[in-house]
């Protein structure tokens, strides 16, 4: 199948709660090792993946988007930006 819309490999599907849940495992490390520093404090206190809701995991808080949300694919370079584990509240 060559052209447009091409399939995507099955194996790169759920990149995104793949990613949070290695940044979850990372963080559990290091937090295990000991150490202690103002960046490894802010992020235990963020939700882990799996207490996060779909909403939150999926779709990111857009000003300008009718519904204040959109989709974490739309957002320039989402596979290397930093995912946000909550939005403000009330969205």
């Amino acid at each position: 199948m060559f052209g447009a819309f091409k399939p995507s490999f099955a194996a790169l599907g759920g990149r995104a709660w793949k990613r949070l849940a290695a940044v979850d495992e990372v963080v559990e490390t290091l937090a295990a090792s000991g150490v202690s520093f103002k960046k490894l404090d802010l992020a235990l206190a963020l939700p882990k993946e799996h207490e996060m809701e779909p909403r939150d995991k999926y779709t990111t808080f857009s000003k300008t988007a009718k519904n204040y949300r959109k989709g974490v694919h739309k957002v320039p370079k989402f596979t290397k930006n930093f995912i946000p584990r909550f939005s403000p509240v009330g969205f």
